[in-house]
């Protein structure tokens, strides 16, 4: 279970470092987060002498960060997470993220049920609608995803059954396929994994990508969260054509080529 970094300032907290504001909390976190993946493996002095704060200070931020998974902490060090590891993903882009998961939020009203596949930003979008108190019933074949909004009370999360991969900490296979014909829903949210012009969104895994595209047919609408990185090549394999996907909400480093070519065929929503 992890601890779920507060996104909206919480102006009645108290700091040891009595010159930093409370609203300074949630981008120190991402200024922390962005260094630590440049570098990969960062001494606390150091982060505590760029972000101009006391060691102190980045400990415990960097406990806050290492609850949430995002990096780990090694003997006076911090050090990113496996590259394998779903976290690691998450912590990749998070400030980028972070925005497309609010945008996506605006677009589920209280009382919705909602299909959410894997996938770092589909995460965040599931704690953002915890954070808000929205009141919504979330089918995901993501078991990390039902654990990473565990808290949240308002949210209900019905997790599908099927073949476990332990790594993505997801459902699969005909099983999997064959649990979302009993649901119907408005609005589905998926991850990708690639773009190219003449194909569309792509995957990198099979199974999961069957599994999405089943889910695509039991929604009524398909709504695609991802950073702008996965915009520079396709995966492995064909995940969704432009005409089968109803939004696109990405972060604003977009290129104005593949931005034409989005609007061209969907509704493109930058942030």
């Amino acid at each position: 279970m992890y601890t779920k970094i507060n996104l909206i300032p919480n102006e009645e907290k108290s700091f040891t470092d009595e010159s930093e504001e409370p609203a300074m909390l949630n981008s120190r976190l991402e200024e922390i987060l962005k260094v630590v993946n440049r570098q990969r493996k960062v001494a606390v002095t150091e982060l505590a002498r760029q972000l101009r704060v006391s060691v102190v200070t980045v400990r415990k931020d960097l406990t806050t960060l290492e609850d949430q998974g995002l990096l780990r902490r090694q003997h006076g060090f911090a050090v990113v997470n496996n590259p394998d590891n779903l976290n690691y993903r998450l912590a990749q882009h998070y400030e980028a993220k972070s925005r497309i998961a609010r945008a996506a939020a605006d677009l589920v009203a209280d009382g919705a049920t909602i299909m959410i596949e894997s996938g770092s930003a589909c995460a965040l979008l599931a704690a953002t609608l915890g954070e808000q108190g929205k009141h919504v019933t979330i089918v995901t074949n993501s078991y990390y995803i039902a654990d990473y909004v565990a808290n949240y009370p308002t949210l209900a999360v019905f997790v599908l059954g099927g073949r476990y991969q332990g790594t993505a900490q997801v459902v699969v296979g005909p099983l999997t396929q064959q649990m979302l014909t009993a649901f119907h829903v408005a609005q589905l949210f998926v991850g990708t994994d690639g773009y190219d012009h003449a194909n569309g969104f792509s995957s990198r895994d099979i199974m999961r990508n069957e599994v999405a595209q089943a889910m695509a047919r039991r929604a009524e609408t398909v709504t695609v969260l991802t950073d702008s990185s996965k915009f520079q090549g396709a995966s492995l394999m064909h995940q969704f054509a432009l005409n089968e996907v109803d939004r696109v909400i990405t972060d604003d480093s977009l290129s104005d080529a593949v931005a034409r070519d989005l609007r061209a065929q969907t509704t493109l929503q930058l942030v």
